[in-house]
């Protein structure tokens, strides 16, 4: 559901530009693990315009503290695949 007509609009023009980065999975885990995690809609963070997701709250504090360095590891880890 969304909050107007206007914020539908949007996201039809551009559905990718609002998807979660690294596939919806957990963005330490690919950046620290090179593992796939799930995501949860519950954590997450918009940085740069992008929508990162996180595993859950110890995990999400533990990505916080250099997200930054994690973008960057899990930009790289992901195109790997």
């Amino acid at each position: 559901m969304f909050a107007s007509q206007a914020n539908l609009d949007k996201f039809l023009a551009e559905p990718e530009k609002y998807a979660p980065q690294y596939g919806g999975y957990c963005a330490w885990a690919i950046a620290e693990k090179d593992d796939l995690a799930p995501g949860d809609p519950k954590y997450w963070k918009i940085v740069d315009g992008k929508l990162y997701l996180n595993y859950d709250q110890s995990i999400q504090n533990k990505w916080e503290k250099d997200i930054p360095g994690f973008i960057g590891l899990g930009d790289t880890n992901w195109a790997k695949r």
